[in-house]
């Protein structure tokens, strides 16, 4: 009889490689969906846990169309977005370059702006001028700010980030005009049963060992060198370990994106109560407007997390279905 292969999963997903700690704990987003409307192209809010909805099943397909049935979702809460400025770019051999910003007035006055960045106390352009350099401009981002006071974090420091618009570069001039100084809320830019895409960074392991940050099988407990290590590195020639090869290194902390998530529902805790009567485990409570994702979304408590619309979406059918109960069990994922 001939020997049966042994066939095994692969070590390691080949698709996050190199396992680095993340440059900053705020997401980095490279490419966003082009839309033709002039509003933000994104929102944001911190995570707050994970619950159970009841919803009435809407999907044309399912079998379990019209039925009660229980979903996971994740809560996010995402007060008003503030804007500070605008930011003009123009487009050059070596990609974009930022050749002007425009910053809302009485911004001196905002302390917990004030402990993240230096608000420029003159302005070097007017709006005229800058719309009458149009023809030069490529591209206008939104400056943004969270404000966390006004949730169940316990912090004042708010995170400062870009926004980039939908539209053509007239319409964004305008709309960012328009919005300098202002609050942008969740609801300006999703809708209830949109797919998005979450963007977050992991939780941090820290530096681990073959066997937690790979699944390498155990060595057998006779094993000369120990258990907990992967056999062999390589063969002898040539003399280089390969970067397939499970190795020690940093686990966790790394930027990560969950594709097509369902936004089940946009809402105030005025509207509908989310919060467990002991609150959400290592977050507190959720004091204002929320989102509830469908699924998990990458990320720890009280972390930022990025939502963008669906870079490539699967389903044309976002109906928003029926919430009709959130379960208040306390949590303590």
């Amino acid at each position: 009889m001939g020997h049966t292969k042994r066939k095994r999963p692969q070590r390691g997903s080949r698709a996050v490689w190199p396992r680095k700690r993340a440059k900053r704990i705020n997401p980095i987003i490279k490419n966003w969906q082009i839309r033709s409307d002039a509003k933000p192209l994104g929102f944001a809010g911190y995570k707050a846990g994970m619950t159970s909805v009841l919803i009435v099943d809407n999907r044309p397909k399912s079998p379990t169309k019209g039925e009660e049935i229980r979903k996971v979702v994740t809560i996010l809460e995402a007060p008003s977005l503030k804007v500070a400025a605008m930011r003009i770019y123009e487009s050059t051999n070596y990609g974009r370059k930022v050749i002007s910003e425009f910053w809302a007035e009485g911004l001196n006055k905002e302390k917990d702006l004030l402990r993240k960045v230096n608000v420029p106390k003159k302005r070097t352009a007017t709006l005229d001028k800058l719309k009458n350099k149009l023809s030069d401009i490529s591209e206008v981002r939104l400056v943004v700010y969270m404000q966390p006071r006004g949730t169940g974090l316990g912090k004042k420091t708010p995170e400062v980030f870009e926004l980039p618009i939908g539209g053509n570069v007239d319409a964004q001039f305008n709309y960012a005009a328009e919005k300098l100084g202002k609050e942008i809320n969740a609801s300006d830019v999703f809708k209830a049963g949109e797919f998005v895409d979450a963007h977050g960074v992991t939780k941090g392991k820290g530096f681990q060992g073959d066997i937690k940050r790979f699944g390498v099988r155990l060595e057998r407990h006779k094993a000369e060198f120990g258990r907990r290590h992967r056999s062999t590195m390589g063969p002898t020639t040539p003399s280089k370990v390969g970067w397939w090869i499970p190795m020690p290194g940093q686990m966790g902390f790394h930027k990560r994106t969950h594709y097509n998530s369902q936004i089940l529902k946009i809402s105030n805790i005025n509207d509908l109560q989310v919060n467990p009567i002991s609150g959400f485990s290592r977050y507190g409570t959720v004091r204002g407007d929320y989102i509830l994702v469908s699924g998990s979304v990458p990320g720890a408590k009280k972390r930022l997390i990025v939502l963008s619309h669906s870079i490539r979406p699967t389903s044309k059918f976002t109906d928003a279905a029926e919430v009709l109960q959130v379960s208040l069990r306390s949590q303590q994922q």
